[in-house]
């Protein structure tokens, strides 16, 4: 039997985060896992260099930001029963989500992606498509338009 303990759920709070993240606590209810959810803070210059020559935000403004989107993430009727843990750090996605799933333990990654057409990943690439080729444990992806859980007691005509 497969035994899923923990779920780390990277988020870059995107809409395909959220239905990732809908999975994942889906999941972790299911196999009373815990879930650790992970948010990488990239140094803004790295992506918009434009910021060079403009005053960027202080780093305690980005990481105010990401504490309080990561403790209001999942909504509070979600969390019952749930063991959540909440962390950000400073760095490259790809590369810390995979040593945060490590230095956890995890048993498992869901990470929303964003589907794009061959030729947008070899020009932008993709933090999914490279966790999913790197990590250590299995990777479930999920696009925001896909198969969605349908909760208990939802009546089959709403």
């Amino acid at each position: 039997m497969i035994e899923i303990n923990k779920i780390l759920i990277p988020t870059d709070f995107s809409e395909t985060a959220q239905a990732a993240t809908q999975y994942a606590v889906e999941l972790a209810k299911k196999f009373d896992a815990k879930l650790h959810l992970l948010h990488v803070i990239e140094d803004p210059v790295v992506y918009m260099p434009m910021f060079e020559s403009y005053a960027l935000p202080p780093k305690e403004d980005f990481e105010n930001f990401a504490e309080t989107r990561l403790e209001n993430w999942i909504l509070d009727e979600d969390k019952e029963g749930l063991t959540i843990e909440t962390e950000w750090v400073h760095g490259n996605p790809f590369v810390d989500i995979l040593k945060c799933a490590k230095r956890e333990d995890a048993d498992l990654i869901v990470v929303g992606t964003h589907g794009r057409s061959f030729t947008a990943h070899l020009l932008l690439g993709s933090v999914a498509e490279k966790v999913v080729r790197k990590a250590k444990c299995p990777v479930l992806t999920v696009r925001p338009q896909g198969h969605q859980f349908i909760h208990p007691g939802m009546a089959d005509d709403e």
